[in-house]
């Protein structure tokens, strides 16, 4: 199995009523996926932060092998996702992968 977790920093142009709405499209596109994705094991995006976090966002998602996770990576359910909910409002990005 194959953890793979993303921290990702909305854009700071963003009121915190809109960062809201954004964090909600980012986990219902993201958690959506499951079911659709082959290997795609788990998938839970968090969104509630405490004060002395420095991220907005959490993807917290399991895949059954390396290729589930590369098939993932291209999938075109996925890819929608990514450029309509993820990637127009995200400023950083920080990924760790693993084995578990």
């Amino acid at each position: 199995m194959i953890k793979h977790v993303i921290l990702w920093k909305l854009k700071d142009e963003f009121s915190d009523a809109e960062k809201e709405t954004v964090k909600a499209g980012i986990k219902a596109g993201l958690e959506g996926l499951k079911g659709v994705i082959p290997g795609l094991v788990e998938i839970v995006v968090n969104t509630g932060k405490l004060p002395s976090s420095n991220a907005d966002v959490m993807l917290d998602s399991t895949f059954t092998d390396e290729a589930a996770l590369k098939n993932y990576a291209i999938h075109p359910a996925h890819v929608e996702v990514a450029d309509t909910k993820v990637r127009p409002f995200t400023m950083q990005r920080l990924c760790l992968d693993f084995e578990v």
